[in-house]
């Protein structure tokens, strides 16, 4: 805990860095050993406990808990729209039908796994990260933030996820649009746990999809539909706070 602190202390964008990398890696490294094993997400998830138990103490021990969105949201549900577009896009993983793919214990570690993931993510894109660049711009943290949690998706196609090339880069591509609108969720209400419950939600309910009614056209246009209500969220959410902050990303006086 000490060595982090004094890399946080040093560098703070260093600190989100060395994490993105930390969790890619290891978790990669989680998902193999996985499918070697036989039971997948089994030593996933042991990963994702241990990361998220040693950030989770690191900002608790150092008071950071608020300072990275562990608390209550600062804003109504209602200048949020009651998050109807954040519901909506948790539709899109039943769109085709709703099975289980794989046995209960794989069922459990899967969803599990994927509320870790919920989680680290969130808090190292949006809120270690973020936060890290904020405070110089805010317009390229957004950028950034959302860029870099799309193009992470690329490491599925080495990953053993068995995504073929396009629906990679239809992952990457709703992906940043979903990252630009979980970073304006935690810009505008300064909370990450909508966004965390969202972000695992989502990914479990990939568990659910019927794959055999998927075709690529139905990519496509879920691709677009996940693209389009997270992007215009993100936009709604923008204008909402358009003038209310300056290049802090601080409130005003007056």
């Amino acid at each position: 805990m000490n060595a982090l602190k004094k890399l946080y202390d040093k560098s703070k964008i260093g600190f989100a860095v060395l994490w993105i990398i930390f969790y890619c890696v290891l978790m990669s490294v989680g998902d193999a050993l996985s499918a070697r094993i036989g039971v997948d997400k089994s030593v996933t998830l042991a990963i994702g406990v241990v990361l998220s138990a040693i950030l989770l103490l690191f900002l608790k021990k150092n008071s950071l808990l608020s300072d990275y969105g562990l608390c209550k949201p600062g804003t109504s549900a209602r200048s949020m729209l009651y998050y109807i577009p954040v519901f909506a896009m948790l539709t899109a993983n039943l769109w085709y039908g709703v099975t289980l793919n794989v046995g209960a214990p794989e069922a459990v570690l899967y969803i599990l796994t994927m509320l870790c993931v919920g989680f680290l993510e969130e808090i190292i894109f949006r809120g270690l990260l973020f936060e890290a660049m904020k405070k110089d711009s805010v317009k390229t943290a957004i950028l950034v933030s959302s860029v870099t949690f799309g193009i992470g998706h690329i490491i599925n196609l080495i990953n053993g996820s068995g995504a073929d090339l396009i629906s990679n880069l239809l992952q990457v591509v709703y992906a940043t649009a979903a990252g630009f609108m979980f970073v304006m969720m935690y810009y505008k209400s300064k909370s990450l746990w909508v966004c965390m419950a969202a972000h695992g939600a989502f990914n479990a309910l990939g568990l659910f999809t019927d794959e055999t009614n998927v075709t690529k056209e139905g990519q496509i246009l879920s691709a677009l539909f996940l693209t389009a209500i997270t992007g215009f969220y993100a936009l709604y959410l923008a204008l909402s706070m358009k003038g209310k902050t300056g290049k802090q990303g601080s409130p005003r006086n007056g």
